[in-house]
């Protein structure tokens, strides 16, 4: 299942015009709390998808019934441009698990290069619902080494894809390669330029968050 959340209007396109207007940009505390709304957004989409059973509450009045969440899932974020949609995931499922892995790109020449994992954190996956989220899906060789990462703490049970912005080739990668995932992004867009960076996108994610790096 694929969901793009950019086809229905909401605030969401307003989120995301933010982010990629070259005069907003410059201020890294609104760049960052979009990325985190788009995230909030995202997880509130996602909770529909995620198994529920009727549970007895207790008021001060009485008792209710109410259609909660059989377990949490564990959100899982790649480093580090992925920290403000992460925030925005565990904004709304608060009382989740967490993982966090690093996965960059180390470059062989001007345009090539070479998904690098290094750093990963994480709790036992077996059977879990895993929630992958990277705000940038490219060419999606990050995303699906971070998987194969991860899949060293275990097999989840359902694994689900989070996204801001992809490429249409990034898209059909994590298709190919994690069939068993359902993929939510905000919006795809048609290119990828020689640097495999999104076209029209909004530049480097992780820099606009928190600087440059060397």
């Amino acid at each position: 299942m694929i969901t793009i959340l950019n086809t229905n209007p909401s605030l969401l396109n307003d989120f995301l015009a933010e982010l990629r207007d070259v005069s907003v940009q410059t201020d890294r505390a609104r760049f960052r709390r979009n990325v985190e709304r788009i995230g909030e957004l995202m997880a509130y989409e996602i909770s529909k998808i995620l198994e529920r059973k009727p549970t007895e509450i207790s008021t001060p009045l009485g008792t209710d019934t109410s259609l909660c969440l059989v377990s949490q899932p564990v959100l899982a974020t790649v480093l580090r441009a992925g920290l403000p949609m992460h925030q925005g995931f565990l904004n709304y499922f608060d009382k989740a698990d967490n993982a966090f892995v690093s996965a960059f790109r180390e470059h062989t020449d001007a345009h090539s290069f070479e998904i690098k994992v290094g750093y990963l954190a994480s709790p036992d996956l077996n059977g879990r619902t895993l929630i992958l989220i990277d705000p940038m899906l490219a060419t999606g060789r990050s995303m699906y080494q971070s998987y194969l990462a991860l899949l060293k703490r275990g097999k989840p049970g359902r694994v689900i894809v989070a996204s801001l912005i992809g490429s249409e080739q990034g898209l059909d990668y994590i298709k190919t390669n994690i069939p068993e995932a359902d993929i939510y992004i905000a919006v795809v867009d048609p290119l990828l330029n020689e640097d495999s960076y999104i076209v029209p996108g909004l530049g480097d994610a992780g820099d606009l968050c928190f600087g440059e790096k060397l």
